[in-house]
């Protein structure tokens, strides 16, 4: 998976203790694959090695990073770099969301597939066999056809910018807008995307333009009104109406989407228009998120004759807010697509 391929090998310090009463240990972290190793520095020996999907982080918001393993309260890992913090975030939520929930996904989607399958024996509408198997589709399932279907976008976008400055800088930033829980991942696109899109499994898409910016206060904007987008529209349902009818079936009754059904998904994602949020809910959740809506609703429109509503209903607008990044952090983002 792209977040896994993107922080493989990386490593830091930190200070391991193996008990609560025990004392902090400097121990080198090393992020493989699936595990994070924690090493003595001179001598190379392993003290410990965790399970990456297993990993917590106990104090999400607070610096130092805690760590634990999940369920195990005896050793803890505090961690200060930022690059680090923001490889563990991405990665384990890449790795939860594509954890595999043996007999789960079958059980799940053949129990409800009896009665679709009699309806549509007699005549059901695709969209209904659409959204029926969008609406029983496990979080697993969902991570999965999300990266199969971001695959085919970076086909015609290139991979996703993964400058090591900025990666920590955009993972900052989504905290910042969403929140530390069930953070979305975002991905800045170096070409090809002209608008914010979102795809299943958390997963939101911006286009460079909007690192080219003087301030974060626009791509900030994006991001959120594509999550709000993203829970008012499943993205599943489009990549389903593109595999086509067939292919639905087969992922409804055996839990596996066909090798092509998403072939050339990536033209048409590109080429759709971005899913509406009325005014009211976008206001809302600026207003909940504490993120000034006007540079949002310039950059989609620069002269404002398209986002009146947007901008006179900003709940900042004419306030002094505090930046939503520290001027150091932004300049690091802006640096992602430079490699």
């Amino acid at each position: 998976m792209t977040a896994l391929k993107k922080y493989q090998k990386l490593e830091c310090t930190g200070l391991w203790r193996d008990s609560p009463e025990g004392q902090r240990r400097e121990v080198v972290v090393r992020l493989g694959d699936a595990t994070l190793m924690l090493s003595e520095p001179r001598s190379g020996v392993v003290v410990s090695h965790w399970s990456l999907p297993a990993v917590t982080r106990v104090n999400p918001g607070q610096r130092p990073a805690i760590f634990a393993p999940d369920g195990d309260g005896a050793e803890t890992l505090e961690l200060e770099e930022d690059e680090m913090i923001a490889a563990l975030k991405t990665v384990q939520v890449a790795l939860r969301q594509a954890r595999p929930h043996p007999g789960r996904l079958r059980g799940v989607l053949i129990g409800g597939a009896t009665a679709v399958i009699l309806g549509v024996a007699v005549l059901v509408l695709p969209g209904v066999l659409v959204s029926h198997t969008a609406k029983v589709m496990p979080a697993a399932k969902r991570a999965e056809i999300g990266q199969r279907a971001l695959d085919d976008v970076t086909r015609l976008t290139g991979t996703p910018c993964d400058g090591a400055l900025g990666l920590p800088a955009l993972a900052a930033l989504s905290e910042r807008v969403f929140g530390p829980e069930d953070t979305p991942i975002l991905y800045i696109l170096p070409e090809g995307l002209t608008r914010p899109a979102h795809l299943p499994g958390g997963v939101i898409l911006l286009p460079r333009s909007l690192i080219e910016l003087e301030a974060p206060d626009a791509l900030a904007g994006a991001a959120l009104a594509e999550g709000v987008a993203a829970g008012l529209h499943d993205p599943v349902v489009p990549i389903l109406d593109h595999a086509g009818l067939r292919a639905s079936f087969d992922l409804l009754t055996s839990g596996t989407l066909p090798a092509d059904a998403l072939d050339g998904y990536g033209e048409a994602f590109l080429r759709a228009a971005g899913d509406r949020v009325p005014d009211a809910q976008l206001i809302e959740a600026f207003e909940a998120a504490q993120v000034p809506l006007t540079p949002y609703a310039r950059w989609l429109d620069p002269s404002g004759d398209n986002t009146k509503g947007l901008i006179a209903g900003d709940p900042f607008k004419g306030l002094i807010q505090s930046p939503l990044l520290p001027d150091d952090d932004w300049i690091a983002l802006q640096s992602v697509c430079a490699g």
